[in-house]
């Protein structure tokens, strides 16, 4: 098969959470481990970071990645989903996985799939798993897909865990309380494991100690051993200054992921990087400075409060849920601009009435949709902004709200693309 036809296999023979939400998520981890096994246990072969989180926990594994690679490690970064192309999910030092890896492995794996009848993700987990293993990566950054305790990627054994935060996103299927999301999440802590979470609720503390307590974990809140001490959002850029613990000075941080949210998220990738210190991991403070200054650069993300375009201001940002969406508001009002236009779109299995709630009523809107089978068609969209008390038109495609909204903006205006991982993606055709 050539690459394409191996992507189009993948994408039609398995199921696939982004297309079929729930019924794509397998609740165990028998076929990953199973898949595994029969690839001779690559996951077992490097060093390994896990992340989990209901916001940050992207942006912080490819802060973490960058800041590994800036010291100097061969770094592996697994995260999900793609925004454009498959290969955006496994990476090493910032380059995606070869197109020929993909076919072969896949080539390799198609009587598994035909007996063990995984996921769409149970697949590419292996597939990054394979590819970190026979590329003798020092370490890998790997991010979770759905909470935590039954992720595939839940059969390593790493460094080091990290949550980032708890908030309300994927009720359907990791509970409908904040305290049944932290279980969910906190799953990934592993016996005797150091675990980082970088913020913590009055529910969600207890569940994340008594983890920790029962599997022997020593537990590090960010929130108590790094103090942040001021932030500054200018010229698109982010500085942070944050005293640790266990250093007398403060340090100030540029950051090329701008979003003030980031300030948030700084302080577990912090506390992870200190941890991986006192392991014995030669980490130097300018590895540090450069790899939080240069994350994007280095990593490829895309989509954190991305601006790309000027004249009117135009940005990207997938954020999609309540908290991801308030962090975008409180983002908005550190900007300068005449007019707000908003490109949205969303899934159907999102908390939609809320997020549409919190939305400004003086922005100018621009309902689409993903071609993605989740996608909630603009035209419902549209109905459930107009009783929000939102007013904007409805268009089908993604790139035909974004041309509208630029025709629409004068050069002094805001255009912000958000609401869907899916939406942004098509958005940087």
């Amino acid at each position: 098969m050539t690459y394409q036809e191996t992507i189009d296999y993948l994408y039609s023979q398995l199921p696939m959470f982004s297309k079929q939400g729930a019924l794509a998520i397998k609740k165990d981890l028998h076929n990953t481990i199973a898949l595994c096994e029969a690839l001779g246990n690559p996951h077992q072969q490097f060093k390994s970071i896990h992340i989990a989180g209901t916001n940050g926990k992207g942006s912080s594994s490819h802060m973490l990645a960058a800041v590994l690679q800036s010291a100097g490690y061969s770094t592996g970064l697994y995260t999900s989903p793609h925004l454009q192309d498959f290969r955006e999910r496994i990476k090493i030092n910032g380059r995606m996985v070869e197109e020929s890896f993909v076919v072969a492995f896949t080539e390799k794996v198609k009587p598994l799939i035909a007996s063990i009848q995984p996921s769409f993700f149970e697949i590419t987990v292996a597939m990054a798993f394979s590819w970190f293993a026979e590329n003798r990566v020092d370490i890998a950054v790997i991010e979770t897909g759905l909470g935590g305790r039954l992720d595939s990627t839940n059969i390593i054994n790493p460094e080091l865990s990290l949550v980032t935060n708890i908030g309300w996103d994927h009720m359907n299927l990791l509970g409908n309380t904040l305290d049944q999301i932290a279980f969910e999440k906190a799953g990934i802590i592993k016996k005797g494991i150091p675990v980082v979470i970088s913020e913590v609720l009055p529910e969600t503390l207890p569940v994340f100690k008594k983890a920790a307590h029962d599997r022997e974990a020593p537990l590090y809140l960010a929130q108590e051993t790094q103090q942040l001490l001021n932030w500054e959002y200018r010229d698109h850029k982010l500085f942070v200054q944050v005293r640790s613990g266990h250093h007398q000075d403060a340090q100030t941080y540029q950051l090329d992921l701008p979003g003030a949210y980031q300030a948030r998220n700084i302080r577990g990738v912090l506390q992870a990087i200190h941890i991986l210190q006192e392991k014995g991991w030669n980490i130097p403070e300018k590895a540090i400075h450069q790899g939080l200054a240069s994350a994007r650069k280095i990593t490829g993300l895309h989509g954190r409060w991305e601006v790309v375009g000027h004249h009117p201001t135009m940005v990207l940002d997938v954020g999609h849920n309540e908290d991801g969406v308030r962090a975008i508001l409180n983002q908005l009002e550190l900007c300068t601009y005449t007019r707000l236009h908003i490109v949205i779109g969303m899934v159907k299995d999102k908390e939609i009435d809320k997020v549409l709630s919190l939305l400004p009523k003086r922005a100018h809107y621009y309902f689409t949709q993903a071609s993605i089978p989740r996608a909630l068609p603009a035209s419902d969209l549209q109905e459930k902004a107009r009783l929000a008390g939102l007013e904007g038109q409805a268009y089908p495609k993604v790139m035909d709200a974004v041309k509208a909204a630029r025709e629409a903006a004068s050069g002094e205006d805001m255009i912000l693309v958000c609401g869907s991982v899916f939406v942004v993606g098509e958005a940087t055709v």
